[in-house]
């Protein structure tokens, strides 16, 4: 019998963190793992989305998005970045920012081309390459501050180059790029003529005083970077799967296609309300940088106290922390002794570095949590 699996899906596995979620609940754990909160949503997104559903806004949005959060996202990029965006021919609204993702990879992407990706990475970069046919240059970035070598990322681009995909604020490092680093960034693209991807998903969630800069608004980049973004992150609603890609026009028109042909759109009454709460006042994100500080914090010291080695992250909402003096396990044989034996969810630290990278010696913890499963984590902790 043939393989039923095409060449590409041979290429990559499945998800290892929404594995280790599944896992989890198989050992009834808590969960650290995947990055989405168990905490309520803000009650002012709930209640626009019960509105929307109730005037029956039960239909299909434009394709490219309705038309209030577009003009809603216009407004927010102008408040925070003195961005001018048009909403007519610059913004596509997604499924998330995970098909936002996909659908600018397909839309600019030919077989055969290279995209370069940061490691450690969000793991669908790689294999969203892969769909596209693509092939993957990883360029490392260096613990414990996670910056890359210039020298390095000069290297990787050739005249195969087609895109490279930027994170920040960074899953799974919590790294935030600063404006040098951007701007050598923005400096090989204009050199080689190659896109920008930038996912940008938590640009509000800062320590620190971290600053978060789109790439696109460094001199020669509006015209050559695509921003994605969304809602699930900043409003707490990972499973509503809002996102917006931001491009030029001529860019925009390929990405409204592929996204027109994958999803057709997103869901229309909960896009209403995404675009009432991107009108919240801006203390919301003040207070909701704050709100994660604290639980940064608090697992530092704990996940200190118990023998980890950890980097302290500028923002996102994860810590990747060292257990090599706590085991010498691989870290996906100490992530599933973590759930099966000590009832903690975690993920792997190779499951965000490229293939046959198989021993990070690190684990990532999320703190998108309750103080009350922060503090049952700690007591699975105590007990290493």
């Amino acid at each position: 019998m043939r393989n039923r699996e095409s060449i590409k899906a041979q290429l990559f596995g499945e998800s290892v963190i929404r594995g280790m979620t599944r896992l989890c609940r198989e050992y009834d754990g808590v969960n650290l793992s995947q990055g989405f909160p168990d905490f309520p949503a803000p009650k002012l997104i709930k209640e626009a989305a019960c509105k929307a559903v109730m005037a029956d806004v039960n239909q299909y949005a434009i394709t490219w998005g309705a038309a209030s959060l577009r003009a809603a996202i216009v407004a927010k990029m102008q408040t925070f970045y003195g961005m001018h965006v048009d909403s007519e021919s610059e913004i596509t609204v997604t499924c998330g920012a995970t098909e936002a993702m996909i659908s600018a990879l397909l839309a600019v992407v030919d077989p055969g081309d290279e995209v370069i990706i940061f490691a450690p990475f969000y793991e669908n970069y790689g294999p969203d390459a892969i769909i596209c046919g693509a092939i993957p240059r990883y360029v490392q970035l260096n613990a414990p501050d996670w910056n890359f070598d210039r020298a390095e990322l000069e290297s990787a681009f050739t005249d195969k180059t087609r895109a490279i995909i930027i994170n920040t604020p960074h899953n799974p490092t919590g790294k935030v790029f600063s404006q040098a680093e951007l701007e050598i960034i923005a400096e090989l693209c204009c050199q080689h003529d190659v896109l920008a991807i930038t996912d940008e998903i938590y640009e509000h969630i800062l320590y620190d005083e971290a600053q978060h800069l789109p790439l696109a608004t460094l001199p020669g980049m509006a015209e050559r970077t695509i921003t994605i973004n969304g809602i699930s992150k900043t409003y707490s609603v990972t499973g509503w799967r809002i996102g917006y890609c931001l491009a030029a026009p001529e860019i925009t028109a390929g990405i409204r296609k592929i996204h027109d042909f994958l999803t057709v759109g997103a869901p229309a009454p909960l896009q209403e309300a995404a675009a009432v709460m991107m009108g919240c006042d801006r203390d919301y994100y003040t207070n909701l940088a704050d709100f994660y500080r604290k639980k940064r914090d608090f697992l530092l010291d704990v996940l200190n106290a118990a023998g980890f080695r950890c980097q302290i992250p500028q923002g996102a909402y994860y810590i990747m922390a060292e257990f090599r003096a706590l085991s010498e396990l691989s870290d996906l044989d100490f992530a599933h002794y973590l759930v099966k034996e000590k009832g903690l969810a975690t993920v792997p630290g190779s499951s965000f570095l490229p293939p046959g990278e198989s021993h990070s010696g690190q684990v990532r913890f999320c703190f998108c949590k309750t103080d009350a499963t922060l503090q049952a984590a700690a007591k699975c902790l105590q007990r290493l």
